[in-house]
C-alpha cells in the first residue's frame, strides 16, 4: 500500500513523503554526553602537547661562546677564571656561574679545562696537593691530571675541554666536549 501511495504521488507530480527518523532522548543524550567528554579531553590534550612540543620549536639563539678573560692574562700556568652563562631550559631562564682553568700549551696555543673531576664531579684544583705538584689535584679521592688533563691515577677519564675563540684580543669559550688534547 504504501508503494501504491508513494507511485500515486509521483504521478502526480507531488513528491513522495519521507518517514522521518527522529532521534531518541537515549540518543540524543548518548550524543551529547559524548561530543562534551571528547571536548573536555581534547583540549587540555591540545594544550598539554603544545606545552611538550614548544620548546623543540623555539629558535636557537646565535653564539653559544662566552666572553671570558684577556689574552695577555693568558700564561702557562693554568689560573682559574670564572663566568656567567645564560642558560634557557624550556621556560626557566638562569645564570649560573661556571669556572674554566685556561693555559697555554708550549705553542702558546690556548685552552680551557672544566674543573669538574672525572672520578666522582668534585672541583679540580692546580697545585692542589704538596705530593702532586704541578697537576690538578681532586682533594675528595685523590685523583689528579696534567697539566693537558690527562688522568693519572683514580679517575677513569681525563678533564673535559672547552671550545675555545680567541678574538679581538678576548678569551671566548663555548661548549664542553671530551678532552682532544690527550
Amino acid at each position: 500500500m504504501r508503494e501504491e501511495h508513494n507511485q500515486e504521488a509521483h504521478e502526480s507530480g507531488q513528491h513522495p513523503k519521507r518517514a522521518r527518523r527522529e532521534m531518541s532522548r537515549r540518543q540524543f543524550l548518548s550524543y551529547t554526553l559524548g561530543g562534551t567528554g571528547a571536548f573536555m579531553v581534547g583540549v587540555p590534550l591540545i594544550f598539554n602537547l603544545r606545552f611538550a612540543v614548544d620548546p623543540l620549536l623555539q629558535r636557537k639563539e646565535g653564539s653559544d661562546f662566552v666572553k671570558v678573560a684577556q689574552v695577555e692574562e693568558i700564561t702557562e700556568v693554568p689560573q682559574s677564571f670564572r663566568f656567567t652563562v645564560h642558560q634557557i631550559d624550556g621556560w626557566y631562564e638562569s645564570d649560573p656561574t661556571m669556572e674554566a682553568w685556561i693555559s697555554r700549551d708550549e705553542n702558546g696555543n690556548i685552552f680551557a679545562l672544566s674543573p669538574v673531576c672525572k672520578h666522582l664531579g668534585c672541583t679540580v684544583n692546580w697545585n692542589g696537593s704538596g705530593d702532586y705538584p704541578d697537576q690538578y689535584f681532586c682533594p675528595c679521592h685523590g685523583a689528579h691530571y696534567t697539566k693537558d688533563g690527562e688522568a693519572l691515577a683514580i679517575a677513569p677519564a681525563p678533564l673535559d675541554q672547552y671550545e675555545v675563540k680567541v678574538d679581538n684580543g678576548w678569551v671566548y669559550l663555548g661548549g664542553i666536549h671530551a678532552n682532544e688534547r690527550v
